[in-house]
């Protein structure tokens, strides 16, 4: 086998396992309150061309510009027509590229300590799970690794074009989710811890290479958030937004707080309603990893852990969590697994350790991956299933066509202080209205009240109504009133 392909050719299967994981049944689960918000999103840009950031209550606008071409190449032109699969390719898409820049950012550490690396991020629960994701967090951790792995090759060359092409890499962080700035700064913290030698033999002026990835990063970033010039207001919104996220930390009652340990409860034993989903092994792996970087570690080794250990701390202070900030961990953690199993392969033991090591913790977290995304995929005991849509949710769409064809002039009223991810599945659909509170009159071809409103929809309800209940989420739950004939 030539030598080049013998190098490449492993890491290329473990991208294309990776790939396999995110896209396998991409449309079963339910779409998610935030999923389908963001989808309309990306649905009303396919359609009108027009986006305009929103510091309030969205994030960055890479997810809604990285779905046109897929939804483009897959015949989609309009929200009607879009559908989960298209969405989902954008977020499984960015996490396989993800496997592959892990790949390469942890060649320093040897051929097989990096494809383990990749490999560990290929078969992880959480980064599997949340490329299967319409949401923000898939795309800002592939970002970061092409940053990192980028800026690694300009430290080694020396070459401008790195240095640019790492700047664009943190525009599009950026671009993603306005906690880019944390993981950029993290990254350059834990470069200064590592200290890695620079080869006297590369060229380049630090200063000159600085400005032109700073000048890279500003102009992809202020591409997407003036939407390509058409809203320059966007990168005033931008700035805003910081102080509509500190407005809401301060505040203390998001809804999302969690205790300092959460995070490390995710990455080692959780167990609810008779069901385990760990990922100890993996874990043990990376307390391995930490304690070798803190020896003789190599420099990408000691940049790992001070990377992990900097990320993780700083999302643990924070009082707002939610699960799929997880998937920030895994790069860290899975090279620092690898460290780890590059280190056993030097102990007594020999590679053959360094195997069995590897393989067995692959095989437990493939076990849990096929379980969180399967079965689990939207089962409130699902750590990542957090707040998920009941299935439940699928039901309410043909309920609606059919009280429209029996009702040519009706109307669907949705009256529910909470609606999502409704308007997902109602797209395309004419005649839907949605109000907070009952209006004067609920009478419709088909009313959904949210049980805390159904007496007072039934009260202003005209005739005979049959009632039927459905879930919208774990907690929350629908009344459906269908008109008698």
């Amino acid at each position: 086998m030539p030598k080049t392909l013998s190098r490449w050719l492993p890491l290329a299967l473990v991208t294309l396992a990776a790939l396999g994981l995110r896209v396998r049944d991409l449309g079963a689960r339910p779409m998610h309150a935030d999923e389908a918000n963001q989808a309309v999103k990306a649905g009303e840009l396919l359609e009108t061309g027009r986006y305009a950031f929103d510091p309030r209550d969205h994030h960055g606008p890479l997810l809604y510009y990285a779905a046109l071409p897929v939804a483009w190449l897959r015949g989609q032109r309009s929200l009607p027509e879009l559908d989960e699969v298209t969405v989902r390719l954008v977020p499984a898409l960015a996490g396989t590229l993800s496997v592959l820049l892990l790949g390469l950012l942890a060649s320093p550490l040897g051929r097989w300590p990096s494809l383990a690396a990749a490999a560990f991020l290929a078969a992880s629960p959480p980064a599997a799970y949340y490329s299967r994701y319409f949401i923000q967090e898939t795309l800002l951790a592939a970002a970061a690794l092409a940053a990192f792995a980028c800026g690694q090759a300009w430290w080694r060359t020396g070459r401008r074009a790195w240095a640019v092409a790492a700047g664009a890499a943190l525009g599009l962080m950026q671009a993603s989710k306005e906690s880019a700035p944390l993981f950029a700064l993290a990254g350059l913290a834990a470069f200064l811890a590592a200290r890695p030698r620079r080869d006297p033999r590369a060229g380049g002026s630090l200063a000159g290479d600085g400005l032109a990835g700073a000048a890279a990063a500003l102009g992809v970033a202020a591409l997407f958030y003036s939407s390509f010039g058409a809203n320059p207001s966007g990168l005033r919104d931008l700035v805003g937004a910081y102080g509509e996220i500190s407005g809401r930390l301060r505040a203390g009652n998001t809804g999302h707080e969690k205790p300092w340990w959460y995070f490390l409860e995710l990455f080692t034993w959780r167990r609810a309603g008779g069901i385990t989903f760990e990922q100890a092994g993996f874990a043990a792996l990376a307390a391995g990893g930490l304690l070798v970087a803190l020896g003789e570690g190599a420099p990408l080794l000691r940049w790992a852990a001070a990377y992990s250990v900097a990320v993780l701390v700083a999302l643990s202070a924070t009082p707002y969590k939610t699960p799929w900030h997880a998937v920030d961990l895994v790069p860290g953690f899975a090279l620092l697994a690898a460290g780890a199993v590059g280190a056993l392969s030097r102990s007594r033991g020999g590679p053959w350790l360094a195997a069995a090591a590897a393989l067995a913790v692959l095989a437990m977290l493939a076990f849990q991956t096929k379980r969180v995304t399967g079965a689990y995929a939207a089962d409130p005991r699902n750590p990542y299933a957090y707040v998920h849509s009941s299935p439940d949710v699928l039901k309410f769409r043909g309920l609606a066509e059919a009280a429209l064809r029996r009702s040519p002039g009706g109307v669907v009223r949705v009256v529910s202080e909470e609606y999502w991810p409704l308007p997902w599945y109602f797209r395309g659909l004419a005649r839907v209205g949605y109000w907070s509170e009952p209006p004067a009159s609920c009478d419709g071809a088909l009313v959904i009240a949210s049980a805390g409103l159904a007496d007072a929809v039934r009260a202003r309800l005209h005739g005979a109504y049959g009632e039927a209940y459905l879930g919208l989420r774990p907690g929350f739950v629908c009344v459906v009133f269908t008109p008698r004939p």
